[in-house]
């Protein structure tokens, strides 16, 4: 499965959306490099919609979400009358997409956000997991969401309307987030990655290794790592990396802390060794993603 993995705040906001139909012969539209998130979900017949080598046959009660990155086509004609509802959503902060063929998006790639510091408190941020593809749980609800979201396009002009829009696709998100748990009880694989990756999430300070997360999670360290590996594209260690540095730029962005103080907030032991992790990771040095972002 391809998750698409957002850190929160900010969160992901809602920029248009309608829906469209599509005759027997119809094909959805070839697109690359859009700059912003696609997601259809379709209500009747079906879309045959390839990202990048990927190839999708989006049915009645299935949703996609089509990275603003990458190349989607048609990779054949509807066979039948289709409608399907599709919206545009973006991101200022970070985001990342986890599966074994499509690569994660480097983080130097992502539209520059302007963030600015904030020296009085610091903001807790966590991910969220929304799947690229997926048979929607609850189809009911989620097709009624995307109806109340297009019949405020009526009010487009409304501030009332708008950000009750922000709310309905907030539920959207959460109905798609959903589907990925009801999964769970029928996928072991998927159950250990994200227990895994909760631990992690929560105890990304600690000292953790694959033995820890065995003895917390009561799974073979082994097939821990090959659930995270297969679910999440990466190996337990280079995601608690991962929460460190994502972490870490929060910090220099809202705090004064040196460099070394951050450094071991985060969970390393060696400033030098945090420096040189950031950089391999954002392409920049903790120091001067500061003087960037901090201080324009």
């Amino acid at each position: 499965m391809s998750v698409l993995q957002f850190t929160i705040p900010p969160l992901p906001h809602y920029m248009m959306g309608g829906m469209s139909r599509l005759d027997p012969g119809g094909k959805h539209v070839s697109r690359q490099n859009i700059g912003v998130f696609d997601l259809l979900f379709v209500r009747e017949g079906c879309l045959y919609i390839g990202e990048e080598e990927r190839h999708y046959e989006v049915r009645q009660g299935d949703a996609l979400i089509l990275r603003p990155d990458s190349y989607h086509y048609a990779i054949q004609e509807c066979d039948a009358m289709t409608s399907y509802y599709w919206l545009h959503f973006q991101t200022t902060g970070s985001w990342s997409t986890y599966d074994a063929k499509l690569p994660a998006l480097a983080s130097e790639q992502q539209p520059e956000a302007n963030p600015y510091a904030v020296w009085s408190y610091s903001t807790y941020t966590s991910q969220i997991l929304i799947p690229s593809f997926i048979r929607v749980f609850d189809r009911n609800r989620t097709e009624e969401l995307f109806d109340q979201l297009v019949k405020l396009n009526e009010s487009f002009y409304s501030s009332g309307a708008n950000w009750q829009q922000q709310l309905i696709f907030q539920q959207i998100l959460r109905e798609l987030s959903t589907s990925i748990e009801k999964e769970e009880s029928t996928s072991p694989v998927l159950t250990c990655a994200n227990r895994a990756a909760a631990y992690i999430r929560m105890n990304y300070k600690e000292r953790i290794t694959l033995q820890t997360l065995g003895e917390e999670l009561n799974f073979h360290p082994v097939y821990i790592a090959r659930c995270m590996r297969k679910v999440f594209g990466v190996t337990p260690m280079e995601y608690v990396l991962s929460q460190r540095i994502e972490q870490a730029k929060l910090l220099l962005l809202q705090t004064d802390y040196t460099v070394a103080r951050i450094a071991e907030d985060v969970g390393f032991n060696q400033a030098a060794y945090f420096t040189a992790c950031f950089s391999r990771a954002e392409g920049i040095s903790p120091r001067n993603y500061r003087l960037r972002y901090a201080f324009g």
